[in-house]
């Protein structure tokens, strides 16, 4: 599959197919070029790190929605053993935009969810671009009472713009899906970690958010609105700079949300992003989930829930202040 460049990954794109060709001229033994390559692959390196050390938050969106960036299945494939998908909500029917089945991580049984976007634009249609409807939520919640019930942890990824906004979705109960999921995420008692992998955006990435632990991918987003959404109700505009100014307002990038203290671990990406390293950004992420999950395990279910519950007390700040005479 050809590489997709986002235009700030202009530069990398030269020097790799410039890269490309001379590699090939060496496998036909045309020339010597391994002096040439040796300097190439150094100034690919200098100008990834350069390009990624200084990324603007908009940016950092696009690459959450990069085109070639791992979504949950290829997760699946790289972390988890013998997975078993199990389709159906019992209610209305199957939704592709949410993949949940039973699978072993590193020999221990657990449950897997996540939100499924499309590799191209025949998956993606039938992905629903990863935007779940209400059956997707319950689908998810089903496999989570059973992962309790089986006292297995449940293990999460959350990719998706969005809860699927048409009409039918709303028919089906589309806000009680969503709300029900948050009150059983809440009530579980058996241990849930959460991994951000591209987009987390707003009730439709909730739904499957509200876990123990939350962890976030270098350069994932997780916001109560997209960019595009913010600066077209603020400013009823659909321009870059609005776009932009949005992106930095919502503070939405993983570094700002640890700092806020609404997730628990950055998880780092290969370098140049984990579209460009797939099974090395699956290795990095199995590495924190690995850490993560054998604390949690050693937590008792009744204290697993109360911990929780004060996670989610604790988050946001407010002050009390006494009103005045006048007020009063």
């Amino acid at each position: 599959m050809e590489r997709k460049y986002l235009p700030f990954e202009k530069p990398l794109e030269a020097i790799e197919k410039e890269l490309a060709h001379l590699q090939i001229r060496k496998q036909q033994n045309f020339e010597d070029t391994q002096t040439e390559i040796i300097r190439l692959q150094q100034k690919l390196a200098e100008t990834t790190e350069q390009i990624f050390s200084s990324l603007t938050p908009f940016q950092k969106v696009q690459l959450a929605r990069h085109p070639s960036r791992p979504h949950t299945l290829d997760y699946i494939k790289f972390i988890f053993e013998e997975f078993l998908e199990l389709h159906g909500d019992r209610v209305f029917g199957d939704d592709p935009a949410v993949i949940a089945g039973l699978a072993k991580f590193e020999g221990t049984s657990v449950v897997v969810v996540g939100q499924q976007k499309g590799a191209d634009t025949k998956e993606n249609l039938q992905r629903k671009f990863g935007m779940a409807h209400p059956e997707g939520y319950r689908k998810a919640r089903r496999l989570m009472k059973l992962a309790e019930k089986l006292r297995l942890p449940v293990l999460t990824f959350v990719d998706t713009s969005g809860a699927h906004p048409d009409m039918a979705a709303e028919e089906r109960g589309q806000a009680l899906a969503i709300a029900t999921n948050l009150q059983v995420m809440a009530g579980l008692e058996t241990p849930i970690l959460v991994t951000i992998i591209g987009e987390g955006g707003s009730g439709g990435a909730l739904g499957i958010a509200l876990g123990d632990r939350v962890l976030m991918q270098e350069y994932a987003i997780y916001s109560v609105i997209s960019p595009e959404g913010c600066a077209s109700i603020l400013w009823r505009s659909k321009n870059l700079p609005e776009i932009e100014e949005a992106a930095r307002a919502l503070k939405l990038t993983a570094p700002e949300l640890l700092q806020l203290g609404v997730i628990d671990e950055v998880v780092p990406e290969p370098s140049g992003g984990a579209h460009r390293e797939p099974q090395k950004a699956a290795e990095l992420l199995a590495k924190v989930l690995r850490k993560h999950l054998t604390e949690l395990r050693t937590i008792k279910a009744e204290q697993l829930v109360e911990i929780r519950y004060q996670k989610y007390k604790k988050m946001g700040v407010f002050r009390e202040i006494a009103a005045t005479p006048e007020e009063t």
